[in-house]
């Protein structure tokens, strides 16, 4: 079998809230206890999902964004995520064909199983209807003859007769039902503020409800006529994504020894893209996961940071408490050495978040608010910097219930230009921080330019390798 006809199957639903992830990650992790090698993705810049997808397959999780990466790079991206899988499984985002506002079908669900050339499986909340769902069905298969909407699993369904009426109504519908799972709590993910509570956070729990989940669909589901589907697909004629081919070779760096970059990790900044950690070493740098609520230290040689999204204003309390990690944050940030802050990385760069104490480095307060920001966003870097060279275009995503205040320096680290303009976040020394989330896949200089940067710093004080 060639890497560009990989088995894979796209599970999608009408709409948020009818089971995608529930049906996507159980049967991940039901394919893979059968013994096949799973490779899990998912449409969208969504970080929690791919962590209960890893969670399911031992593989990352990865996203397939065609706003944030384009579309001519999912494709590249898909094949290089599912290298040497037996099944690629991709869990779709909100309702099939609902993409990035006002841009049709960029993004959607419907569009990136079209790049793939992927059947798609509709997962329909069966909870309240019976002939009705052959209707829906009928206008989700025929709304976009490329979509391939090739089977239906019935999510939520209550009863025995509730099933055999709603696979009778199916009957004439031309599309075949291969699963049917019935109503049940015991498999349920917490939520808060942004959605799933993450898998690092609940690590022991999460083992327990995607078993549980993987028992729901073996039961419930035809397996083997799923896998036949997922078998039917054509060769992808792209050639997978290589984060070394994506880099020009002024970028790495331009030291003997590799710079030793720190990635923050751990409960509180659990949003990370995969590829960014496979750029950086891509670029030349030695890459050094690191827990700012664990760890007092950073990895010793640091010599560049970087500190993704996350969860800091749950554990702000724990994160003001380490205060060693804290000072080696700041001097690390003073001595000019690149520091790339996203999101959470952004608030803990600030003076303080919620009243306690962060690292400092940024003259801003947080605070967490009511009120979501949530979007896609496209932005320019105003000047040159450790992360972007100036003038460099980038598309992002927005996603937190929180403020700083002010939401910008002197030097901001872009100037959003759609949908709205204004200038975002900070550059000072070899700080990039910002509220934006930036997918390097796309513009892959970023990661060059930091290690780069990263070669030229003097490792962090104290800290010999």
């Amino acid at each position: 079998m060639s890497g560009g006809s990989i088995p894979r199957l796209v599970i999608a639903a009408p709409s948020s809230g009818a089971g995608k992830t529930t049906v996507a990650t159980g049967l991940m992790a039901a394919f893979a206890e059968a013994g096949l090698v799973v490779s899990p993705h998912k449409v969208g810049p969504d970080y929690i999902d791919p962590g209960y997808h890893s969670l399911a397959t031992g593989r990352p999780g990865r996203n397939l964004d065609a706003y944030l990466c384009g579309p001519d790079r999912i494709a590249p991206l898909f094949l290089h995520g599912a290298a040497g899988a037996d099944l690629a499984l991709v869990e779709g985002v909100m309702g099939l064909f609902d993409g990035a506002s006002g841009m049709g079908e960029l993004s959607s669900t419907a569009h990136v199983a079209k790049l793939l050339r992927a059947p798609v499986v509709l997962v329909v909340d069966a909870s309240s209807q019976s002939r009705s769902v052959a209707a829906l069905v009928h206008g989700f298969a025929s709304w976009d003859p490329e979509v391939r909407l090739a089977g239906v699993i019935l999510n939520k369904v209550g009863s025995d007769r509730h099933e055999e009426l709603l696979r009778e109504a199916m009957d004439s519908s031309g599309v075949p039902v291969l699963g049917a799972l019935r109503r049940d709590g015991r498999a349920g993910t917490p939520s808060r503020h942004l959605g799933l509570v993450p898998v690092a956070e609940r690590r022991s729990d999460a083992v327990e409800s995607v078993a549980e989940l993987a028992a729901r669909v073996r039961e419930g589901c035809d397996l083997e006529a799923l896998l036949a589907l997922a078998r039917t697909v054509p060769e992808l004629p792209d050639a997978p994504w290589d984060p070394a081919a994506e880099l020009a070779p002024a970028e790495g760096p331009a030291a003997p020894e590799k710079p030793l970059i720190a990635v923050a990790g751990g409960a509180a900044f659990t949003f990370s893209y995969a590829e960014h950690a496979e750029l950086l070493a891509a670029a030349g740098a030695e890459v050094a996961p690191f827990d700012p609520l664990r760890d007092e230290h950073l990895p010793p040689g640091t010599q560049g940071l970087v500190i993704g999204g996350g969860f800091p204003e749950v554990y702000a309390p724990d994160l003001s408490a380490n205060a060693p990690l804290r000072a080696e944050v700041a001097a690390l940030a003073a001595s000019g050495a690149p520091v790339s802050a996203e999101c959470a990385g952004l608030l803990y760069l600030s003076r303080s978040l919620d009243g306690k104490p962060m690292c400092g480095v940024l003259p801003a307060e947080a605070r967490m608010t009511e009120r979501l920001t949530l979007g896609y966003r496209e932005a320019v870097a105003l000047r040159d910097n450790a992360l972007a060279a100036a003038g460099t275009r980038v598309r992002g995503h927005e996603f937190h219930r929180t403020v700083l205040e002010p939401g910008a320096g002197a030097d901001p680290a872009w100037g959003l230009t759609h949908p709205e303009r204004r200038v975002e976040g900070f550059v000072a020394g070899g700080v990039h921080a910002s509220y934006l989330h930036v997918h390097w896949a796309a513009e892959p200089s970023l990661a060059g330019r930091l290690v780069a940067s990263a070669a030229r710093s003097t490792p962090a004080r104290g800290a010999t390798r």
